[in-house]
């Protein structure tokens, strides 16, 4: 070994706390998270039930002692919605399991699997315990990729408020072309669509705008809440056709736009959360490649944004970064685009990488207060190559696509490495493609 990787070891072993399962290994993270409006938990993989389990710990400890309010993840917005009327006690699903029953796409795992059933139902429990008039936690999805299944939600709404809306809604949809053939492969949803066509889309936007605030000026709850889920369905459309555009144009942008999309999203959600709580608190789920800051990162070289360097624009020290790495084990990941899902064998960290660091300090699980004034850190804020697993994993390409350099100590405030983890237990190994909808994280797998 190098003796300056030795040297970069000692520094990391001064600085660790090591994670030993007790319930105080989070306590100098929650005291730090109290202070924030955003805590963003990220995750090396989309397939590691570690990194589930402590994502779902932590969120539970900011819920009950913090205040926090709401849970947004890397998932689409109705999807996530049928799961935040379940938590909500709004009549439908009878159970965690049905309520997650709208995630049948691939890689329908990444929510579809035994973590989130205990989450989803521990947070039912919790909503139904709260007295009245009291908030219930929400849940919530930032993705943009439902562009069918949001103009069908826009319709659903309308149909029931106002059949007259409907109508005009159904007319100003009916820009779309709906390839029904389209596949991963093939043409994009929205490539077909007009001008004209774009026209149209934004005036429904404006329109659920408007719905929206009327229905927060007449005080009734229970509107404002379908009028803001009908709101951000049409955002989903008007941002999925920009994004399925530029997917054929230009990578960057599509990229761009997408994490732009989250951003704003966010946003939105603190406001209406804030509604009935004087400072909303949010705690969002996503891939690190979504939570890091893009600009300690490779990614800035190719002008590539994400939703933590957003964030950290926006909000300032009010968003807290926390990423997640792992050395070995096994993940619940494809061989390809809507194969099954399997628990992988997952290679130990090339040698150049901040993973294999950590595992050579030999401390086992540890977390690192990254971006605190200390010196002995100093040496995670020198590029490293870092992990990055997403639906798909293709360990005979391990370096070239599981791997891209970053900044540790400038790319998160907090570092959670799990020396040796295991395969998040999906539902189901199988599941449906819906050709209308592109899958979740396609192009990137992240």
């Amino acid at each position: 070994m190098p003796l300056m990787d030795q040297e970069d070891q000692r520094a990391i072993l001064r600085a660790a706390q090591p994670l030993t399962g007790n319930a105080e290994d989070f306590a100098p993270l929650l005291s730090r998270a109290a202070r924030c409006r955003l805590v963003l938990l990220g995750e090396a993989t989309h397939g590691t039930h570690e990194f589930y389990r402590t994502r779902a710990a932590i969120t539970k400890r900011l819920i009950l002692e913090h205040g926090f309010s709401g849970v947004a993840v890397e998932a689409d917005w109705p999807e996530a919605w049928r799961v935040h009327r379940y938590v909500t006690g709004r009549p439908g699903d009878a159970d965690a399991t049905e309520a997650l029953g709208s995630f049948v796409r691939f890689p329908q795992w990444m929510w579809r699997n035994a973590d989130m059933l205990d989450f989803i139902g521990w947070l039912r429990h919790h909503n139904d315990a709260l007295p009245e008039p009291e908030p219930r936690v929400g849940f919530f999805g930032l993705d943009l990729y439902s562009l069918h299944a949001s103009i069908d939600a826009v319709s659903r709404h309308l149909t029931a408020a106002d059949p007259r809306a409907a109508a005009r809604a159904r007319v100003r949809y009916s820009c779309f072309d709906h390839p029904g053939g389209a596949t991963i492969s093939g043409p994009m949803p929205a490539t077909g669509l007009s001008a004209s066509g774009e026209g149209e889309v934004l005036a429904q936007l404006r329109e659920m705008r408007q719905r929206t605030a009327e229905a927060a000026r007449a005080n009734d709850e229970i509107a404002y809440e379908e009028a803001f889920n009908g709101e951000r369905n049409a955002e989903v459309v008007h941002a999925a056709t920009r994004y399925y555009r530029s997917m054929g144009e230009n990578r960057t942008n599509s990229w761009n736009l997408r994490a732009t999309h989250m951003a704003d999203t966010l946003d939105a959600l603190t406001a209406h959360l804030g509604r009935r709580r004087r400072e909303a608190k949010i705690v969002v789920w996503a891939h690190n490649s979504h939570v890091g800051d893009a600009r300690a990162t490779q990614m800035r070289s190719t002008g590539e944004l994400n939703v933590g360097q957003l964030m950290r624009q926006r909000w300032g020290r009010a968003a807290m970064l926390i990423g997640f790495t792992t050395y070995t084990g096994t993940v619940t990941a494809a061989a390809d685009w809507d194969e099954p899902a399997e628990s992988m064998e997952m290679r130990p960290a090339i040698r150049e990488s901040f993973e294999s660091l950590f595992h050579g300090t030999r401390a086992g699980n540890i977390m690192l207060d990254v971006r605190r004034d200390d010196l002995a850190l100093a040496t995670l804020d020198k590029p490293r190559l870092e992990r990055a697993i997403g639906v798909i994993y293709r360990p005979e390409h391990e370096r070239q696509s599981h791997y891209f350099h970053a900044r540790l100590a400038s790319q998160f405030d907090v570092v959670l490495h799990y020396d040796e983890t295991r395969a998040v237990e999906p539902l189901e190994r199988h599941g449906r493609f819906d050709a209308e909808e592109v899958a979740p994280t396609f192009p990137s797998a992240l």
